[in-house]
Order: C-alpha cells, then sequence, then structure tokens
C-alpha cells in the first residue's frame, strides 16, 4: 500500500507550481507517495506544464469550483471517500498541500513519522514560514468560537498578543518552538491519517476558498480524534498568490465563509443577539475590506481582513 498520497489544487500559479512538484518528488526517506495535481481552470499553461514536466504525478484538469471541490477531485482520483475501509484501495494517508509551498528533502518522512507515533493524532501541520522567514500564523489555531471571534474583531488579540485568552486564535501567546496539540492546522500542508477520511469525509465543497481547513479539523475533532502542530519541521509557503490575481472575488469568499462557518457549528447554540453581532460584523468588515482592497495599487491587493479565519488572510 502507497504511504501518502498528495493532492495539490492549482491556479495559475506555473512557476511556484513547478518548484513545489520539484521539491516533493525530491523528496527523501522511507515512504511511498503518488501526486494528484488538480488544475482548477488555469489559463497561464500550468496544466500543459504539469503533463509534460511531470509525467509521474496524476493531472485532473477541472472547472473552477472552488479550493475545497478541488481537493475532493483529487481525493476521490486516490481513492478517498466516506466510509471506505482502510485496503489497498487508497494510500495510507493523505496530505493537502498548496501549490506555493517548497519542501525540505525529509519533511514527509518525517512528518509521517510523526502522525504514526501519535495514535490519536489524526491530521498534523508542520511550522509553515513565509518568505521572510517569519512565521505563517495559521499555520495552528484555535477555532473562531463567538468568544475567540469577538477576542480577534474587538482587537483584543492584538493589544494581549501574550495573553491565552486573548491570543487564543493564532496561539500568539505560545512560541513556534512548541510542538503542541492544537484546533486547527492549515490547509497549505494538512496530513490527514487515512481512517479520518474514512469516518469524517470529504471537504465541504460550499467552502468555495477560505475555512474549508478548519471546518474539516472541526469535524474530525467531533469524532475524537486529535490534531497536531510539529514545530521540528518548516515548510515555505509564499501564500496568497492565487487569491491576489482576483483579490476582489477572494474577499468576498473569505467573509462568506466566516457567516458559513460560525452558522454551521455555532448558530443554534448561540443566542440571537450573539448571532445578529456576528452577522452584522462580518458584513461591515467584510465591506471596508473590499473597499479596501481597490483603493490599493494593484501589487497591495489581497485579502485583508480582522476576522480570524483564512490560509492566506487574516492572520497577525
Amino acid at each position: 500500500m502507497v504511504d501518502l498520497g498528495i493532492v495539490i489544487v492549482n491556479y495559475n500559479v506555473c512557476d511556484l507550481l513547478r518548484d513545489c512538484l520539484q521539491s516533493v518528488l525530491a523528496s527523501r526517506g522511507s515512504l511511498t507517495f503518488e501526486v494528484c495535481v488538480v488544475d482548477n481552470g488555469s489559463t497561464d499553461g500550468s496544466a500543459d506544464m504539469v503533463a509534460a514536466a511531470f509525467p509521474q504525478a496524476r493531472l485532473v484538469r477541472a472547472q473552477n469550483r472552488g479550493y475545497a471541490a478541488g481537493n475532493n477531485l483529487g481525493l476521490q482520483a486516490l481513492g478517498f471517500c466516506q466510509g471506505k475501509q482502510a485496503g489497498s484501495s487508497h494510500p495510507r494517508h493523505a496530505l493537502l498541500l498548496n501549490p506555493d509551498t517548497v519542501l525540505p528533502p525529509l519533511a514527509l518522512a518525517e512528518m509521517l513519522v510523526f502522525l504514526e507515533n501519535r495514535p490519536q493524532a489524526g491530521i498534523a501541520g508542520p511550522r509553515l514560514v513565509r518568505s521572510d522567514g517569519t512565521l505563517d500564523w495559521a499555520c495552528r489555531r484555535s477555532f473562531p468560537t463567538p468568544e475567540v471571534a469577538f477576542y480577534r474583531m474587538s482587537g483584543l488579540s492584538r493589544l494581549f498578543p501574550r495573553s491565552p485568552r486573548f491570543g487564543r486564535y493564532n496561539m500568539t501567546y505560545l512560541s513556534p518552538d512548541v510542538t503542541t496539540e492544537v484546533d486547527s492546522v492549515v490547509g497549505a500542508f494538512m496530513l490527514i491519517r487515512g481512517e479520518v477520511m474514512e469516518q469524517v469525509g470529504l471537504l465541504d465543497e460550499r467552502y468555495f476558498m477560505y475555512a474549508e481547513d478548519l471546518d474539516f479539523c472541526y469535524r474530525a475533532k467531533k469524532q475524537g480524534w486529535q490534531v497536531w502542530y510539529n514545530a521540528d519541521v518548516t515548510v515555505l509557503h509564499y501564500k496568497g498568490e492565487s487569491s491576489r490575481q482576483r483579490s476582489a472575488l477572494a474577499n468576498v469568499h473569505f467573509y462568506r465563509t466566516m457567516r458559513l462557518f460560525h452558522d454551521k457549528h455555532f448558530r443554534d447554540d448561540s443566542s440571537f443577539l450573539v448571532n445578529w453581532l456576528i452577522h452584522g460584523a462580518v458584513l461591515l468588515l467584510g465591506s471596508w475590506a473590499v473597499l479596501r482592497d481597490r483603493l490599493r495599487p494593484a501589487e497591495r491587493r489581497g485579502v485583508a481582513s480582522a476576522l480570524p479565519v483564512g490560509r492566506e488572510g487574516g492572520q497577525l
């Protein structure tokens, strides 16, 4: 049985995708893996590049139905689906990987050992760093419960980043060097045990982009699985290149997923006032983010947020 099935969803980042695939295929260690690239309707020649330069990778050419839907196509191509029993029909584990990442040679092997040494760990992610060497805060997070979202939206998380109470979302109170159990890791590099895929199923395709990783981790933890951040493996994450190309649409989806995540997991247990405040804050902050993005120079556009969700925005 293959140890790892890797899904990479790409949209118009051909050069970054090439670098990512080269780093994946240069991986060393005692493991076997297969790669599936899902191209979401790119117009920059990405799919043709993969077909020509990386024939060992499985290529799925798809219409752009979003990041979650693209990952689901890749997972299904590798044999993953809810309710399927463990066996030779799919790899032992799955990895969701963004095309704007570059892996060190031993990253895959070390992350697999990390996961398999923790029987209760269903999902794991490494330390992600930006091109300037700073931590990508999205790589270890707490769920945006109404309380945590309030700390973020009110600015308390920025005023008191070292507070275990107010700094919970991005865990700014904890050193990036500490390996720890978390609520969620990020879909840019999310290693998932095969049994979790069988129990939890595929990603929720209502999330066009953003928060599908939070949602998946939330569902896994509801099934009793742990989620871990591994500080001992570091992966480079350029971040935000796809969304920057259509920044207005990305901002709309970013805030739409805020409301979707809240309504799916917290609305029924929250008061009318709390729900009204969350919905109102999402609408106001989303409108401001779209306007602010339009006023920026093109090279500085992207997802800008005061809210705590997303792989490419909303981080400290």
